[in-house]
């Protein structure tokens, strides 16, 4: 067996064996709370937990979720392009301008249309 093989091996069989035995660990040697407050779950400020099935949520919270997601992974886009931006020269500086200008009017979009409000 080669020596990386052997490595790898012994890491995981340490891996595989350590992890339940902390995770087990930490259950009896860790303090217990027989606080009911601090046990109850916490749903960002939303009162009650065990609602109805029946009971609406407001589709706010998914929009703006789903707006973060879309431009954070357009920021992604960014980074690649700083990191290159010599090489593409004018024409990558202005191909950035125009996807800058296409965030920015989409998010004038989505302020104006009031997805952003919280009232």
């Amino acid at each position: 067996m080669s020596g990386s093989l052997l490595l790898s091996s012994a890491m995981i069989a340490v891996l595989v064996i350590a992890l339940p035995l902390i995770f087990h660990l930490t259950r009896y040697l860790g303090t217990k709370s027989d606080n009911v407050r601090k046990n109850e779950p916490y749903e960002g400020g939303v009162r009650l937990t065990h609602k109805d099935s029946s009971d609406t949520f407001q589709v706010k919270f998914f929009l703006v979720g789903i707006i973060f997601l879309i431009f954070d992974v357009e920021v992604l886009f960014m980074f690649p392009w700083a990191l290159n931006l010599r090489e593409l020269g004018l024409f990558g500086l202005m191909e950035m301008v125009v996807f800058v200008g296409l965030l920015i009017g989409g998010l004038i979009y989505v302020y104006r249309s009031g997805v952003l409000r919280w009232t």
